[in-house]
């Protein structure tokens, strides 16, 4: 019978390779692989001799049916790898994941290497419960916003982040979540492996002192137990023209009126259509 094996692969360290994962790759007629060049090597380095065939982010959602549609009717069994580490955390694999589930194929995990596990496991925070977040918006405001609700949902928090937004990303914690406690790990099971733990802002002072900071990829352990937000404002539920209106009628002008919904985080082309109105009802 067919089965599709999730197989965990090495984050930087060959020496990680299970034999289970080395047997696995070994007994399976196809793998799909984020990367079949980064793949290559790997199996080149271990005697593996199985079919490649790329599955990544661009394309996994058609190549994924493929796949399982050749799994049902060859009756194979397929292993799932990326480039480094557990599939389908922040990674391809999700998809042919749900898809082999769909279609009654037994789906088995291979475990092994994972950033965030090994993250945590050297962040010497002791959490009840964490939060995985993996990679987070790019746009600062988006950032900003995202990191102020995990402030105040997580006790701690795991990030994914490349090696030239990492101190953006610092920097925007330092800004928004000062009392946090980082680890940052670049780097985990390689040669030059480093974990970098403080303030924010100690954090972020070691990464611009280090001229290697942007090279490797890291990953973030925040301990958030000790944050301090103020609560949230609850939700205005009066319409952007109402509550125009109501400043109009304390004495606002139109462009103050407009300025202040905006500085409390309207969307300026919003506040601007329902300006037009309001002038409407007035005429």
């Amino acid at each position: 019978m067919s089965t599709l094996y999730v197989v965990a692969t090495p984050i930087g360290n060959l020496n990680d390779m299970s034999p289970r994962a080395i047997e696995t790759l070994k007994s399976v007629s196809l793998i799909a692989a984020e990367d079949t060049r980064v793949t290559r090597k790997l199996t080149a380095h271990f005697g593996i001799e199985a079919h490649l065939v790329s599955c990544h982010q661009h394309n996994e959602r058609s190549r994924a049916p493929e796949i399982i549609q050749r799994m049902l009717q060859e009756d194979i069994s397929v292993a799932v790898v990326t480039d480094a580490g557990t599939p389908a955390i922040s990674d391809p694999g999700t998809e042919i994941v749900r898809l082999a589930a769909e279609n009654g194929i037994p789906v088995l995990a291979v475990a092994g290497p994972s950033a965030f596990a090994a993250a945590v496991s050297v962040s010497g925070f002791d959490f009840s419960s964490f939060t995985f977040y993996g990679f987070l918006p790019r746009n600062p405001g988006e950032l900003k916003e995202k990191l102020l609700r995990i402030g105040r949902q997580s006790e701690g928090a795991v990030f994914h982040e490349s090696p030239h937004r990492v101190k953006a990303l610092v920097a925007a914690i330092a800004e928004t979540l000062p009392e946090a406690r980082l680890s940052v790990s670049c780097d985990l099971t390689k040669l030059h492996e480093l974990t970098l733990r403080g303030t924010p802002q100690e954090i972020l002072s070691a990464l611009e002192a280090n001229e290697k900071s942007e090279k490797g990829e890291y990953c973030l352990v925040a301990d958030l137990r000790q944050v301090k937000l103020p609560e949230e404002k609850p939700a205005v539920s009066a319409s952007l023209e109402a509550r125009l209106f109501d400043l109009l009628m304390q004495g606002a002008s139109m462009r103050d009126a407009m300025s202040a919904l905006v500085e409390q985080g309207e969307k300026k082309n919003a506040v601007y259509a329902a300006s037009l109105h309001v002038k409407q009802w007035i005429e």
